[in-house]
């Protein structure tokens, strides 16, 4: 299957390092975006571990054993960073979201662990097809917030699962589907999806300029002075000619 694969990162507009990583692997169906959870030592170490195990999947699996070998590396590097954060100290933590999308033989799966998310836009209609785990997405679901009240909220950062977290086993949410052409993806970490509002994703995912969707996705965020680290893969399924990444 052929695709057109746009990709970007920057530190944000306060930010000096950037603790997001992102996978891009057309040759085997899979993009993933990682976000070192902030405020934690070494955000940018748990990122990177997770981007390594990515890129370290072989080409030649079918979409059921890849599925199982990325879980199977996420959850290495889950083990791997609780060891590290052991070995570190009391009170230590070293962990990262993570948002993956594969597609092959027709099909999507979506899976992730903390509030970096996936977005999916089908007929000009944006859908998010991922949910946080986050606090404030708890208290939006248990009716003691509003959904306007989470995105300014004091404990809007506070995640509630990651890789790495102190949770002995990491469980992965996944959503699946049938492709459909002209579907496009896209996978974020909460620095641009928490700076621009739904609607101005949903317009620039859907833009065909010559810089390309995850670069106008990056320059809005920017204009609005993102806060964050801002990270965007946009993955569009047929009718879009080779990937570009």
């Amino acid at each position: 299957m052929q695709v057109r694969v746009w990709t970007q990162t920057h530190n944000g507009a306060v930010r000096k390092h950037n603790e997001d990583a992102l996978v891009s692997r057309p040759d085997i169906g899979l993009w993933a975006v990682a976000d070192g959870a902030g405020g934690h030592a070494a955000g940018e170490v748990a990122s990177g571990m997770l981007a390594e195990a990515l890129n370290a999947l072989p080409a030649d699996m079918s979409g059921v054993d890849l599925l199982s070998a990325l879980r199977s590396q996420v959850s290495e590097v889950h083990a791997q960073l609780r060891a590290e954060a052991d070995r570190r100290g009391s009170g230590t933590m070293i962990a990262s979201t993570i948002v993956i999308l594969v597609m092959q033989s027709g099909h999507f799966a979506c899976l992730w662990a903390g509030d970096s998310r996936g977005y999916l836009l089908r007929d000009g209609i944006l859908q998010q097809i991922t949910r946080d785990h986050s606090l404030v997405q708890e208290l939006v679901e248990s009716n003691l917030i509003t959904a306007e009240q989470a995105e300014t909220h004091p404990q809007a950062s506070v995640i509630t699962r990651a890789v790495g977290s102190d949770d002995a086993l990491l469980e992965l949410d996944k959503v699946s589907g049938k492709l459909e052409p002209g579907d496009r993806f896209l996978l974020c970490s909460d620095g641009l999806c928490k700076t621009l509002p739904e609607r101005e994703l949903a317009s620039l995912l859907g833009s065909d300029t010559e810089l390309g969707a995850a670069m106008e996705l990056i320059k809005a965020a920017l204009a609005h002075e993102a806060r964050d680290n801002i990270t965007a893969v946009v993955v569009e399924v047929p009718g879009g000619g080779e990937a570009v990444a």
